[in-house]
């Protein structure tokens, strides 16, 4: 099934997907010839956050005025919350079909759930993507293939995919290979903080280090003149304005997060990190734009063994250090530094299982990062010496904090998981 070039943009070299897909490189903000590109603000239909949200899916769903659906999600959410959403659709009268999530958010697992749902005698008028970042951008590339909206429910707040027009896609080792943008967001994103609540904290705080980069590369795309966002357009003050209060929630409130999920708790201040995590970021990104924090972690992916062990979000956090080193802002690289330690996300390259002196990983992460597109955002001239000279640079910062501070949450995290 080919992609429509009016609805769909592949930031991806010009390769298209598996079974002889191409890529769509148009725009969808199309340049003027007084102005150039627009800037373009897009966000969820719906967001909707609170304990115990999930049991109501079918209720929300009525409202906007679906009648059927297909679920995707794992084998284990099935039996988990998913039977509470189930049950919900069940309760609202929906019929849906359930899509079983088979790990990667490749072209050939959205493709296989497409063409069988195409198949079928009838299509959804909606797909309900339930789980964490994998699922959810499959689910709403499903959804953009089958030209219905997509319903978002994130098991996680580990990343900030949930909102977003847009799916980061993954070759079936999981390398990234493809970054898809539609011009329609999610029409509903229904976010159970109790179901945040009882994952385990590492992936909060994960969301936290993706959170953390929105305001960073917002500001970076401000400063530059020519940078262009997810949308194929101009960043909007809106979305930087947002991107700044991710960031300052996150610093505000991230450790009393922390203290509340381990207590068993949700207050105030979980509530407000789940949403920095989830709405104010993925607004944030596709709105304010994406820079070199993004670039370094979709770079890290290309290293196996780092890809396997670690989020997106503490890849994220490291190139959120190697931004700033690139940028030469000291104070705030330490100030960064600091709360990634006392949060538990990596801050050196020991940390993501690597070292400086292994020139042909760090070698492997400069090449990948530099052709990631979105580097072109930085208000700098960006080459390989000076992306090498800031993942040392971060590293460097990292383990002379961590020297001050102790790796005591980074240790409870890793010793857990």
């Amino acid at each position: 099934m080919a992609f429509d070039a009016q609805q769909s943009q592949q930031y991806e070299g010009g390769k298209g997907g598996e079974g002889g897909e191409t890529a769509a490189l148009e725009l969808f903000a199309l340049p003027t010839a007084a102005q150039g590109l627009p800037r373009v603000f897009g966000s969820p239909r719906r967001y909707v956050q609170a304990p115990g949200v999930i049991g109501q899916t079918g209720s929300y769903l009525r409202k906007l005025g679906f009648d059927s659906c297909a679920v995707l999600l794992s084998a284990r959410s099935q039996q988990a919350e998913g039977a509470v959403l189930l049950q919900s659709l069940e309760d609202a009268g929906i019929s849906a079909t359930i899509l079983t999530f088979g790990g990667e958010c490749s072209f050939a697992e959205i493709n296989a759930h497409t063409d069988a749902l195409l198949a079928s005698d009838a299509a959804p008028a909606t797909v309900i993507a339930l789980g964490g970042g994998k699922v959810v951008d499959a689910g709403k590339s499903i959804a953009h293939r089958l030209r219905v909206p997509s319903v978002v429910v994130p098991s996680l707040a580990s990343n900030d995919a949930p909102c977003s027009a847009a799916s980061v896609i993954y070759t079936p080792e999981g390398v990234t290979e493809a970054f898809e943008v539609f011009t329609e967001n999610p029409a509903l994103v229904l976010m159970d903080t109790a179901v945040v609540a009882a994952a385990p904290a590492r992936y909060l705080i994960a969301g936290m280090g993706d959170a953390m980069a929105t305001w960073y590369e917002a500001r970076a795309c401000s400063k530059n003149p020519a940078a262009v966002t997810a949308f194929g357009a101009r960043p909007t003050l809106a979305g930087a304005a947002i991107a700044q209060l991710c960031a300052e929630t996150v610093y505000r409130d991230g450790e009393a997060a922390l203290a509340a999920l381990a207590s068993g708790s949700i207050d105030e201040a979980l509530e407000r990190i789940v949403e920095a995590n989830t709405l104010l970021s993925g607004i944030g990104f596709e709105c304010g734009g994406l820079a070199a924090s993004h670039g370094f972690a979709q770079a890290y992916t290309v290293l196996d063994h780092v890809h396997k062990q670690f989020l997106h979000g503490e890849m994220v956090a490291m190139g959120v250090l190697a931004q700033l080193a690139l940028e030469n802002w000291h104070d705030e690289a330490r100030r960064a530094t600091a709360f990634f330690v006392n949060v538990g996300l990596p801050v050196h390259l020991g940390q993501l299982a690597l070292s400086a002196d292994d020139a042909v990983s760090i070698d492997a992460v400069v090449e990948a990062a530099l052709a990631f597109p979105f580097m072109a955002n930085m208000p700098m001239e960006v080459s390989a010496e000076k992306l090498r000279a800031a993942i040392v640079a971060a590293d460097r910062l990292g383990r002379e904090v961590t020297e001050e501070l102790g790796d005591a949450a980074y240790a409870q995290i890793h010793r857990s998981s």
